[in-house]
């Protein structure tokens, strides 16, 4: 269990998953660059983040709710959970906005499943599935929160306190999306990864017996 103070933001790990250097840039050095997508990312997110509850057609949703685990070290809000009615109570089922269209990679399914994970422990009851509505295609991605999922999000939260604890920023992984990054002028890949490879050496020869 994690003290209140121990908590990281559930976002963190959507970053990590992108890129661990990434993470590192946004939340330890507060740095975050505008560019066109961020901005559109940002727009769609206004609604969710006014907050407030709506109810229609039997289903209570809420807007901007806080999220908290102590078990996974996590704080957060969720854009949009809906309460649906089920076994003589309410079920609820987070959905992420997102802009553009799905990725290949799990970052998405990850944070949406952190998410999960805090209300079913704020609330105690189970959250089996959730969705992604990306703004280009405008319908829902629909998740279930197997327990593959949930172990790659567990580990994932404990990559990002262990990220936070060092307190430093890595290289750029290879095959990190630095193209679409909007990060990347402060980043500055190729000069990272040519330090790392020199820094790699210099530590390697000092390993050599003379």
């Amino acid at each position: 269990m994690y003290a209140e103070a121990e908590l990281v933001p559930i976002s963190a790990l959507q970053h990590f998953v992108v890129c661990p250097r990434q993470c590192a840039l946004i939340h330890l050095e507060a740095t975050w660059i505008e560019n066109a997508r961020t901005t559109e990312g940002r727009v769609q997110h206004e609604r969710v983040d006014r907050g407030g509850v709506v109810s229609r057609d039997g289903v209570r949703r809420a807007f901007g709710l806080p999220l908290r685990s102590l078990a996974l070290g996590l704080a957060g809000r969720a854009d949009v959970v809906e309460f649906h009615r089920a076994d003589g109570g309410e079920r609820p089922f987070p959905i992420e906005h997102k802009r553009g269209r799905p990725k290949r990679g799990d970052e998405d399914r990850v944070q949406l499943c952190a998410q999960a994970i805090c209300l079913e422990e704020m609330l105690g009851v189970p959250v089996p599935a959730g969705a992604l509505l990306y703004g280009e295609r405008r319908r829902r991605t629909d998740v279930v929160f197997d327990a593959t999922l949930r172990a790659r999000t567990a580990a994932v939260a404990a990559a990002v306190h262990a990220l936070f604890a060092d307190a430093a920023t890595p290289p750029p992984p290879q095959g990190a999306p630095c193209k679409s990054c909007s990060l990347k002028p402060a980043c500055r890949p190729d000069v990272a990864r040519r330090r790392s490879v020199v820094a790699w050496t210099a530590a390697r020869l000092r390993e050599d017996p003379p």
